[in-house]
């Protein structure tokens, strides 16, 4: 045991005990302990000790057993530093803080990217009704005008030469008309570009090499036949006749010349038996007209 240790014991042992005694004045000192004994910090008043009174320098005293006196020396070396002590028992929770202000607002985060979820089940009632019809919108602005269409084909000319010739009964075709004969047209109707002229009363020439239109109307008293003759050859396609009564005999054909000049004329066909007679005033009194029309198509 180091000195300060021996004297913090004896100090310890001090404390307490008390010798009650006078001084000279009269005035209570402080107790004394038995001689040999030490203390710290005492006295602590005022009152006189041998050796000057009290020393606040000097922190340890010595009992003689009558007197408090002042041991005062140098610090010893600091001691070892003891073992740290337990912890503490926990103290109380403080108080809560005051609220802190809030913050600023965070930026927004990303939209997810997440999958959508099934199609939940049908709720039940089944579907309404329809509603009524809303009310026609309003018409919209007129489109612009389309892309013009390519330019189409070319048509067929129309008749570029042709004529009409006639004849009125009574006066024309008197006499009845021969087997392989030719009827009689003698009268001019109105012509086109004068490519189809008369050679006489029953012949016409066509000028030009082409097809031709070629229409025909007369009115005969017997069962009897017309055809055309091209060139004075009788065309077996053109034939057109009545077997009774007194009705016109109609033929139209169409002819394709080979050469200019071709000569036309309506005939009544050299193998029938009957000669034809052309009805003067047939169905009342008016005059009766024959025509032949051709008209050059290409």
């Amino acid at each position: 045991m180091t000195s300060r240790e021996a004297q913090d014991a004896n100090s310890k042992t001090a404390r307490g005990l008390t010798i009650p005694r006078l001084n000279l004045f009269g005035d209570p000192l402080f107790p004394v302990l038995e001689r040999g004994t030490y203390a710290h910090n005492y006295p602590t008043d005022n009152h006189a000790i041998p050796g000057g009174g009290p020393n606040p320098t000097c922190p340890l005293y010595y009992s003689n057993g009558r007197d408090w006196l002042p041991v005062c020396g140098g610090d010893g070396a600091a001691g070892a530093t003891g073992a740290t002590g337990a912890a503490g028992i926990t103290g109380p929770a403080g108080p809560t803080g005051a609220t802190a202000a809030a913050g600023n607002t965070g930026n927004t985060g990303a939209t997810g990217a997440g999958v959508t979820g099934p199609t939940g089940p049908a709720g039940p009632g089944g579907a309404g009704s329809t509603g009524p019809t809303g009310p026609t919108g309003v018409t919209g602005p007129t489109g612009p005008i389309g892309p013009s269409a390519a330019t189409g084909a070319t048509g067929p000319s129309g008749a570029s030469n042709g004529a009409d010739f006639f004849a009125l009964m009574p006066g024309d075709n008197a006499a009845t008309i021969a087997l392989g004969a030719a009827v009689l047209f003698p009268q001019d109707g109105p012509t086109l570009g004068g490519g189809v002229t008369r050679l006489s009363s029953g012949v016409f020439q066509l000028a030009n090499v082409g097809t031709y239109l070629v229409l025909f109307q007369v009115s005969v008293g017997e069962a009897g036949q017309l055809q055309l003759s091209i060139n004075g050859v009788a065309d077996p396609n053109s034939v057109a006749g009545r077997a009774t009564g007194t009705s016109q005999i109609v033929g139209m054909s169409m002819i394709t010349t080979s050469a200019p000049n071709t000569t036309l004329s309506v005939i009544n066909p050299a193998g029938n038996s009957t000669a034809l007679t052309i009805t003067p005033t047939a169905g009342g009194a008016s005059a009766v007209s024959a025509h032949i029309i051709i008209l050059q198509q290409a």
